[in-house]
């Protein structure tokens, strides 16, 4: 009987290290991500200290997996004093000061701080539309579009993100400019994402409250089978909505909810760190 015990041990021992090998293979990953526009405007049309603002939101990212940023115009260094130092920061395009002296760049940042075995790819793309020089929220002078994240997992399995700050303004003319913008989204990242999981996020200045802009992103999700994250969740009723975390599943990865909500933290002494809520969206993949 002994005998047969120590000839079984070693093949129990090898199913429960099976066990372990295949639990902790299919293990899920958490991911806290933030969506915000930083209000990154030249000191000139502040209002308030954006030097001392953007450290403390550079900060503040280190609290995220990944941070996707809008409006980080002129403060770009300052951002980055306050990032941990294995931080990746990737800046969107910065525009052709030669032909547009005036002009800033996209805005666009997306920090990651995810772990050694994540691979992950930027690809950064400018609208080829604005609305605005003098008027219309002068979009024009910035060279608005949207970045391409590609982020691939230990497991060779992998989704996208889609950062992007849209035309702002009332108008028609300004509408009619975040359509094309929209479509100019779709038609690039939906060949991309025929299988893979997606997110879109960022400021697409579209209002809550204006059927024309529900109905440009209601159509805008419907071509790429997203859904709002916020769905049924409320933020502070001070904020106009215009920011949106949207999200498809993919065959490989798919993204269970934890929480969305507005990190409310976002705040000094002196008052909110932007004009904007500080979105975010916890998900098991």
């Amino acid at each position: 009987m002994k005998h047969k015990l120590l000839f079984l041990s070693p093949m129990i021992l090898s199913m429960i290290l099976s066990v372990n090998l295949f639990s902790l293979e299919h293990q899920s990953e958490k991911l806290r991500i933030l969506v915000y526009n930083t209000h990154g405007l030249p000191e000139i049309f502040s209002s308030d200290n954006p030097k001392k603002r953007f450290p403390v939101i550079g900060k503040k990212t280190q609290e995220f997996n990944i941070s996707l940023l809008q409006e980080d115009y002129s403060h770009h260094e300052e951002l980055l004093s306050g990032l941990a130092n294995n931080s990746l920061a990737i800046r969107g395009e910065l525009g052709g000061r030669l032909t547009c002296p005036f002009c800033t760049g996209s805005g666009l940042t997306s920090i990651f701080n995810l772990p050694k075995n994540w691979t992950v790819k930027v690809e950064n793309k400018t609208y080829d539309t604005c609305s605005g020089w003098l008027r219309g929220a002068n979009d024009c002078f910035a060279y608005k579009g949207f970045q391409i994240i590609e982020i691939t997992l230990p497991n060779n399995k992998k989704f996208f993100i889609v950062n992007t700050h849209m035309d702002a303004g009332r108008g028609d003319s300004d509408r009619a400019s975040r359509q094309r913008q929209l479509e100019h989204i779709t038609s690039t990242i939906k060949p991309k994402t025929t299988t893979e999981a997606l997110i879109v996020a960022g400021d697409f200045n579209l209002n809550s409250n204006n059927p024309k802009d529900i109905k440009l992103l209601e159509n805008f999700k419907n071509r790429l089978g997203l859904t709002d994250s916020f769905t049924g969740h409320k933020i502070n009723n001070k904020w106009a909505i215009l920011d949106y975390i949207l999200y498809k599943q993919g065959e490989d990865v798919e993204f269970n909810i934890i929480s969305v909500g507005e990190d409310e933290s976002f705040v000094t002494e002196e008052g909110p760190l932007s004009d904007h809520p500080a979105l975010i969206i916890e998900v098991s993949i």
